[in-house]
């Protein structure tokens, strides 16, 4: 067997290597929690300086927008009710113009059949006398 002397050294340079590499994960783990953290007041400085008035800007146009849709929905209503007035109205008076067109018809053919009587009589006299 070897001297137990000799492993002493190493043994002392794993444990310092140990202690070494303990003190560099807990610098870098610091050290992450400052970036994170600087990260973090970064971001949301940056919210507030630039995303804040962009948001309020967009919410202004939103409302602005949605005015605007409702006052364009409203009069698509009132043109709407007006055509369908108008057409109403158009066949309203188509069967107005309809119903004395066919009564003038009814009155003229009326007429012409009593003529047509009176025709008839007179030429079925005239061939029986």
């Amino acid at each position: 067997m070897g001297d137990v002397g000799a492993l002493s050294v190493p043994i002392w340079i794993m444990a310092v290597v140990s202690i070494l590499e303990a003190l560099l994960i807990i610098g870098l783990a610091v050290a992450g929690y400052v970036v994170y953290s600087r990260v973090m007041t970064l971001i949301t400085d940056i919210e507030t300086r630039q995303i804040t008035p962009i948001r309020e800007k967009v919410d202004a146009i939103l409302v602005d927008v949605k005015g605007i849709t409702a006052r364009a929905n409203h009069r698509a209503e009132r043109v709407d009710r007006a055509i369908i007035g108008t057409i109403d109205r158009v066949d309203e008076a188509a069967t107005r113009v309809r119903a004395g067109v066919q009564d003038k018809v009814s009155q003229a053919a009326g007429v012409v059949r009593g003529v047509r009587a009176v025709i008839v009589a007179l030429l079925h006299k005239e061939s029986h006398a």
